[in-house]
């Protein structure tokens, strides 16, 4: 699975004008599940989340993680972190997985957040969703699971 994860003040996503997920300090999480992805592909990715030391300590250091500030995560599905653009100018997107696996390894992954006892706000998969958010840092930060 790959997630593009950004620190946050706050965030919220939006569906037909209505806001249906939305958090305070924490992780706005665009996550995509990809061909070959499982359980343990989704697990993994939300320990590495939970632990990810971006928050500020008291030094201004960057040494705390979600488990330490109590801060929340907004997950939003995401295949276009899927692109391919090896072969010109249109993205390609068949090494996402497909959407009812996605869809299925995207709740996973929340679930197993809200597992580890952060909050946990989400979008709706597949759905055509306005973002907003205001980064803290600006820290944004890549990974794979």
């Amino acid at each position: 699975m790959r997630a593009l994860i950004q620190r946050v003040s706050d965030a919220r996503v939006a569906v037909a004008g209505e806001t249906v997920g939305e958090i305070g300090p924490g992780l706005m999480i665009l996550v995509c599940a990809m061909a070959g992805d499982g359980d343990a592909n989704a697990d993994a990715l939300a320990a590495k989340v939970s632990r990810l030391r971006v928050f500020r300590d008291d030094a201004g250091r960057m040494n705390r993680s979600l488990l330490d500030t109590g801060g929340a995560a907004l997950v939003i599905s995401q295949f276009t972190l899927a692109a391919d653009t090896s072969r010109g100018n249109r993205p390609g997107f068949s090494a996402a997985a497909p959407p009812a696996e996605g869809e299925r390894l995207y709740e996973r992954f929340a679930a197993a957040l809200e597992e580890r006892g952060i909050q946990v706000g989400k979008g709706i998969f597949a759905a055509d969703m306005a973002v907003t958010l205001t980064n803290d840092g600006p820290v944004t930060i890549w990974l794979e699971a």
